[in-house]
């Protein structure tokens, strides 16, 4: 069985983080967008569910993190190419999101980040000998 992965995030202003995600070429799954959520299409298995805040603490009791002082989650992903990651970080960038470094070359492994509007930390890596997915 192929499974899938859903990855919920919450957002304070849906349409900017929309179109921050679709400034990185990602699409939107219609299906399950309205007002409260949308979909943003990784790939065919993965996910990004970004939901507005009162959206999101209907699934948990629990406070939703301040991304400016701790960190909730380090979301990683794989990309083809060197030119991938950096090109991802570019755009992010060019969007409103934000890094916290400079890229890092460990010869078998070359690796980025950006945050996203609402602080969430994604780490792209391009590992040779590792096809993504």
């Amino acid at each position: 069985m192929s499974r899938q992965i859903f990855i919920s995030l919450p957002v304070a202003d849906l349409p900017k983080s929309m179109a921050f995600y679709k400034a990185l070429g990602f699409d939107h799954n219609a299906d399950f967008t309205d007002e409260t959520a949308s979909c943003v299409v990784i790939s065919e298995v993965i996910h990004v569910m970004l939901l507005t805040h009162p959206k999101f603490t209907s699934f948990t009791p629990k406070a939703i993190c301040d991304t400016k002082t701790s960190t909730e989650v380090l979301l990683s992903l794989n990309c083809a190419s060197r030119e991938e990651v950096d090109g991802l970080v570019a755009k992010a960038l060019s969007a409103g999101g934000s890094t916290q470094g400079k890229p890092e070359d460990n010869g078998f492994m070359y690796q980025h980040d950006f945050s996203d509007p609402d602080g969430h930390q994604w780490g792209l890596f391009h590992m040779s000998g590792m096809p993504p997915q």
